[in-house]
């Protein structure tokens, strides 16, 4: 009788392990389509943002794994008191957008992933100057053409909702008045399925 208590307790584990991984991937299967928030924090000046994301499914015939189409847009602005050694305050603002491709695992209740993509940033920048109207003030924008790797993971939580933490490296490739030629981000957001 214990062998037999001992043999079904067994199998009732077996099968409620198999139940909850099996549970969790059917109802985090590839979706089709995704929208996403996000905050983020960038290395560079200015240093804190939003983001939005919309992502499309690809490739849903492959078991476990998950590959996704995303275009991406991020907002920096920040007030600094200094900027490129003159002592006058400037108003900063980064526009980031771009496209990607990502591949993750979709198994149990972490789902990490990687990828890469293409995209282009736009920096401005104003120093209002001592005059009131702003006549002494500097103002310029240039942008740039980058490359950019990722990684993060996703905690579907729900079978739409899925919290995730990202960490991105952009290289950019071609401005002349950025003070940085890279940068690296973390972000934190939402995503939800349809």
């Amino acid at each position: 009788m214990k062998n037999v208590t001992k043999t079904l307790r067994h199998i009732l584990t077996a099968f409620m392990l198999l139940w909850i991984v099996f549970s969790t991937q059917n109802a985090h299967a590839v979706s089709s389509w995704g929208i996403g928030a996000s905050y983020e924090i960038r290395d560079s000046d200015p240093g804190r943002g939003f983001g939005l994301r919309l992502e499309r499914g690809i490739l849903s015939g492959v078991p476990l794994l998950d590959f996704k189409l995303r275009a991406h847009l991020s907002y920096f602005s920040e007030n600094v008191s200094t900027y490129r050694d003159v002592q006058l305050p400037a108003e900063l603002d980064v526009y980031d957008f771009g496209i990607a491709v990502t591949g993750g695992i979709g198994f149990g209740l972490l789902h990490p992933y990687a990828g890469a993509g293409l995209g282009r940033e736009q920096f401005e920048a104003s120093q209002p100057g001592e005059e009131p109207d702003g006549t002494l003030g500097i103002s310029f924008d240039d942008d740039s053409i980058y490359w950019n790797l990722y990684g993060g993971v996703r905690l579907p939580i729900l079978p739409a909702v899925s919290p995730f933490v990202e960490y991105r490296f952009t290289r950019l490739m071609s401005a002349e008045e950025f003070d940085y030629n890279h940068n690296s981000r973390l972000a934190f957001g939402v995503t939800l399925s349809f």
